[in-house]
């Protein structure tokens, strides 16, 4: 269960790999970098949303 708490930091890691590959892409102008920095966007959510959910279920485990 403990690895489910480092689990959310990977999103992160994975979001700020794309948002660097976007901003290559785009400076370079030889892709269309739109695909990189949704993803980007996307793992970042995700990072705020597994950290939320994670807060949520810890704090309903101290309750009982």
């Amino acid at each position: 269960m403990n690895f489910l708490k480092y689990t959310s930091y990977l999103y992160l890691a994975f979001g700020i790999y794309f948002l660097y590959e976007g901003y290559t892409q785009w400076s370079s102008g030889t892709e269309s970098p739109f695909l990189s920095l949704v993803i980007a966007g996307l793992a970042i959510f995700m990072f705020f949303f597994r950290r939320k959910f994670a807060k949520k279920f810890e704090d309903r485990n101290k309750q009982s």
